[in-house]
């Protein structure tokens, strides 16, 4: 609520996972959290929807770009966690990564506007006067995060993005053991001074009784395990309001092996170097981690082996100097520890000791280290496909044909994330259809790719990160569909006008307006959308089609060759070409003298609805369409809606001309 609030009462010990010293305590005791969710509601809500998407934008790159000055602090707590530079990297710079990605897709996806347009206008009577329309508005709630230890500085920055730039603001609750490292992103962000008050909330420990206190324009999203997603799913005043509920939870990842992919080959060695870097990139403890890795049952021992000499280079120890550092806690060990028990008994330990460990530069007993360990499993016990080791474990498992990868892959009950190996085409599209209701994201790695790829387990802010069945159910960034998950859809209905007035763009049948001044004549502050220009008419000549088909080479028979041309049930003669049309309406509406516009810079949703024959009159009418002004540029663009028909009225072409126009000198 705008202060930082002390606890009260009795505060749990947090540990260096490397050393096992104290190094702070956590509690909530004595929050508000019913005040903490009206702060939100009543103070950063209606902040952040006072300012348009493009403007959210700017103060989400102007975060991001604050944040990357103070790296280096965040890379020294990190270090507490147990990470390795490389792991501090991977979610720091990640989280932040997340923040300049979605700044950028709001300034070229969304509108400089409060209203978000879904989808194109609906006719609803056949006189044009009756229509629907799609809106998107910022739900009036606050947007609560709960996250987990693993990733403290990514998981609530990738959930706070689509939040801030749809409106909503956010209270981040991160899991306890690795709470510090959030509350020191907390601080930076709070002493930054460029977000509203009461866009970003932070709470530290127990959710107490917040969530008695949600209501149905309120949004949840939690990353965790199953069984904590199920408690908190079926809370009663999520049920009773409906408040929308998205979990990431457990997931048994896959990674297969190609048939074709066998030793020597290049894919070979990138499912072997990638199995590696998910078993100890961050110690395994990554909810996209390869848990399940198929393998040709005649590649086994050869996997094995390639696998085994690359983990036996993996140093383990204190972060600063060995390549991978410890877990999040010794607790989180000892569950690491049962869960490679129960994998053993449904297979073979092939690689490490989960009760030894020999440290480079720490202290085996107080610092939460683990050797990474490699079985071999067979595919048919269930307990493969029902533990979850959230560590540096893995389970290699025999597959003899491709059906028997579908259906052990379906074994898992859903994932967030899975990897195919293999420059096989035709296998991958038979793998990735088969296996797709089952995984959130699909990775299709070979040779050509592999420069590029981020790898297995890294989720992307432009694509959805999320799974079905017991990876949670939910999705998470996915673009700009993160954002509108915190939106509310709208069916507007009305006459044209209305819809205009309402999405702040024109539609077909809503007033135009004419004047003496040529819209291009007008700078972006001087136009309004619905101003219109009417120009011609322009007669088609054989003359002028024949010209066009020599200076361009398009010489298609049904312009060309009158014989050809009268075969063809679409036309019955010569007409003139689709682009011939656009140039000429261009040749109608465009101001030839130095203006405002100052380029067109492209053409969308362009139909040719009618033939065009010799001796047709075309006219234009171009009519602004929508206005979407840069904050930083001294330009805006334009849309214009463009109807080109000919002399009985019916329209012959129709598409949207893009321009960018100045403002007028300040």
């Amino acid at each position: 609520m705008g202060d930082w609030h002390t606890a009260t009462g009795e505060a749990r010990p947090l540990h260096d996972a490397v050393t096992g010293a104290e190094i702070a305590r956590i509690s909530s005791d004595g929050l508000d959290f019913a005040g903490a969710l009206e702060h939100g509601r009543t103070v950063g809500g209606p902040a952040l929807r006072a300012l348009t998407f493009h403007q959210r934008a700017a103060l989400l790159k102007a975060l991001g770009q604050h944040l990357r000055e103070h790296r280096e602090e965040l890379y020294a707590v990190s270090a507490q966690t147990g990470a390795t530079l490389g792991d501090s990297k991977f979610d720091i710079d990640g989280g932040i990564g997340v923040l300049l990605a979605y700044a950028s897709k709001a300034k070229r996806e969304l509108p400089n506007d409060t209203v978000y347009v879904d989808g194109d206008v609906e006719p609803l009577g056949r006189g044009g006067t009756f229509l629907g329309q799609h809106v998107c508005t910022p739900l009036h709630g606050v947007a609560v995060q709960v996250n987990a230890f693993n990733f403290p500085v990514w998981g609530p920055l990738e959930k706070f993005a689509p939040a801030f730039l749809a409106g909503v603001p956010s209270i981040v609750k991160p899991a306890s053991p690795t709470a510090f490292l959030t509350a020191r992103l907390t601080e930076l962000i709070v002493d930054s001074g460029l977000l509203p008050e009461g866009a970003w909330q932070f709470v530290a420990g127990s959710v107490g009784d917040l969530f008695d206190h949600l209501t149905g324009q309120d949004l949840v999203s939690f990353t965790g395990s199953a069984s904590t997603a199920q408690t908190l799913r079926t809370h009663p005043a999520i049920v009773r309001h409906a408040v929308r509920f998205t979990a990431e939870a457990d997931s048994l990842n896959l990674s297969a092996l190609g048939p074709d992919a066998t030793p020597g080959t290049e894919e070979f060695d990138l499912f072997v170097k990638g199995l590696v870097a998910e078993m100890t990139v961050k110690a395994g403890q990554k909810c996209t981690a390869i848990r399940r890795a198929f393998v040709p049952e005649e590649h086994v021992d050869a996997v094995v082996e390639a696998v085994s000499a690359r983990l036996a280079k993996v140093t383990v120890g204190n972060p600063a100097s060995a390549r991978m550092g410890a877990l999040a806690s010794l607790e989180q060990r000892e569950e690491v520890r049962r869960s490679v028990k129960a994998l053993a008994d449904a297979g073979r330990i092939v690689f490490g000791d989960p009760d030894h460990i020999d440290v480079e530069d720490g202290d085996a007993d107080r610092g939460a280290f683990l050797s990474p360990i490699l079985l071999v499993g067979d595919p048919e016990r269930s307990e493969p496909h029902e533990v979850e080791a959230f560590g540096p474990v893995s389970t290699i498992l025999p597959y003899s044909s491709t059906a028997q990868l579908i259906d052990y892959a379906a074994r898992g009950q859903g994932s967030l994330a899975g990897s195919l190996v293999t420059a096989d085409t035709a296998w991958a599209r038979e793998v990735v259809l088969g296996v797709a209701p089952w995984h959130g994201r699909l990775l299709v790695l070979n040779s050509r790719d592999a420069k590029e790829s981020t790898g297995h387990g890294s989720p992307m802010p432009q694509l959805v990160h999320g799974g079905p069945g017991r990876a949670g159910g939910g999705e998470e960034m996915g673009g700009i569909r993160g954002v509108l998950h915190h939106m509310q859809r709208t069916a507007i209905q009305g006459d044209p006008d209305t819809i205009a007035a309402i999405t702040g763009r024109w539609v077909t049948g809503a007033e135009r307006r004419e004047s003496d001044v040529h819209p291009f004549r007008k700078h972006l502050e001087e136009l309004r959308p619905g101003d219109t220009l009417v120009a011609g008419p322009r007669t088609v000549t054989q003359e002028d089609v024949e010209h066009f088909a020599e200076f361009t080479g398009d010489t298609f028979y049904a312009h060309m060759d009158a014989e050809a041309a009268a075969a063809n049930p679409l036309f019955g003669e010569r007409v003139a070409h689709g682009y011939l049309i656009v140039s000429l309406a261009a040749g109608l509406f465009v101001d030839p003298d130095p203006g405002p516009v100052l380029a067109n810079f492209g053409v969308d949703h362009l139909r040719f609805l009618t033939p065009v024959k010799f001796g047709d009159a075309l006219t234009v009418t171009l009519t602004c369409k929508q206005l979407t002004p840069r904050d930083s540029a001294a330009y805006g663009e334009v849309r214009w809606d463009a109807d080109v028909t000919r002399q009985d009225g019916e329209s012959v072409a129709r598409y949207d001309v893009l321009t960018l126009v100045a403002k007028k000198e300040s």
